[in-house]
């Protein structure tokens, strides 16, 4: 367990407000998708439960980032608004990469990423923090789904190797032998593939890239990375884009966060001597002895180190882990006490299986939560 590092924390917190709203969200969660902003969610839709305990802020947080987060962040910011009527919480859904980039430059108070901050990036935030690191915590924990579209099948089996060989351009038809080795009677239809992939710098992309990377080495030559390393058949921005893009063209062939399936036909990913389908239970599997990352800034940085490649009965490997960029100490004044208290929420039980319920993920447990708590009570002032 991490040791807490707890500051003083000035002002009075604003204990649970309107709890008449927020109990009366039990009818349900919405589904949207919000770019920027985060009035809509809270017009269009009940929110969802949250604490008896949550603590209320006075004034704007703003935040930008992943678009994997984008369902599971306006499932939050729906919930947190509905209970603090004083609190307005902003995000921008422009990627992972976008959000970095937007941390770092003082434009935003924190990032969504389904990547870390690596330690170039994290050098680049030291004037932004205030001269000191920077904190990942791994708050949406969901798998990432192989989605295609061909008329009348719903899933196919494909082993690691021959989704890297699709989406590196090698197999180019849907009736190549590869495939129809592990789909017997499966009707596979003459057909060429069209792989899409990100347009934007994405965390998606780079945990889909380093799941090629690390389970398919001799079939994808490429590094794990954001940025899409081929010449693309055809690209998109956001998982939102990637999942239209697929729905609209037959033949067609994607990777999306598991909340952005929506109906679509599913890949059963090759794990050792099985196909395994996607699912919450089969990637909380790799999550849960996932070591820190080595290259971590320090005690409250939960970074962790995924085992793309595991072979682990009944395992999902193709999983993404979505942190919460924050500074460890803010420069700017009530700052840290507005990130401390929306971040509370997202990690509570409450906040967890209200993203799960809308989305698919994987709520984090009560280890990891235990040591999620103690890192936002280390975020202070500078």
């Amino acid at each position: 367990m991490l040791a807490s590092n707890k500051r003083t924390r000035t002002g009075a917190r604003r204990r649970r407000r309107n709890a008449g709203a927020a109990s009366a969200a039990l009818a349900g969660l919405l589904l949207a998708v919000t770019a920027c902003g985060s009035d809509d969610a809270v017009r269009d839709a009940a929110p969802p439960p949250v604490p008896d305990d949550l603590e209320c802020f006075s004034g704007s947080l703003s935040g930008a980032g992943s678009s994997a987060q984008e369902n599971a962040m306006t499932t939050w910011i729906a919930g947190y608004q509905s209970a603090c009527s004083d609190a307005r919480v902003y995000y921008d859904s422009i990627g992972s990469g976008g959000g970095r980039n937007q941390f770092i430059d003082g434009a935003v108070d924190f990032a969504g990423s389904d990547a870390a901050m690596d330690p170039a990036e994290s050098e680049d935030a030291l004037e932004r923090c205030g001269g000191t690191g920077t904190l990942n915590l791994p708050a949406y924990v969901v798998a990432i789904a192989v989605v295609f579209n061909l008329d009348g099948i719903d899933s196919l089996n494909l082993r690691p190797a021959t989704i890297a060989k699709i989406f590196d351009q090698e197999i180019t038809r849907w009736d190549d032998p590869e495939i129809a080795e592990d789909n017997p009677g499966v009707d596979l239809p003459d057909m060429a593939i069209t792989p899409v992939n990100r347009s934007d710098d994405s965390g998606t992309t780079e945990n889909f890239t380093r799941y090629l990377e690390t389970a398919a080495p001799d079939a994808w030559p490429h590094e794990a990375d954001g940025q899409w390393p081929l010449t693309p058949r055809e690209s998109a921005q956001g998982n939102s884009g990637i999942a239209d893009t697929v729905k609209r063209a037959e033949g067609a062939i994607g990777y999306v966060e598991m909340s952005h399936v929506h109906g679509m036909s599913t890949v059963d990913v090759g794990v050792g001597d099985e196909f395994v389908e996607i699912s919450p239970e089969a990637a909380a599997q790799v999550v849960a002895d996932s070591p820190r990352r080595e290259d971590s800034s320090g005690e409250n940085d939960l970074a962790l180190d995924l085992d793309h490649g595991t072979t682990e009965p009944g395992s999902y490997p193709l999983v993404l882990v979505s942190y919460e960029v924050v500074c460890q100490e803010y420069p700017e004044e009530g700052v840290a006490e507005r990130v401390q208290a929306f971040l509370r929420y997202v990690v509570s039980p409450e906040g967890q299986e209200a993203a799960s319920d809308e989305t698919g993920s994987t709520p984090v447990n009560d280890s990891l939560r235990e040591q999620l708590l103690a890192s936002i009570d280390s975020i202070g002032t500078a």
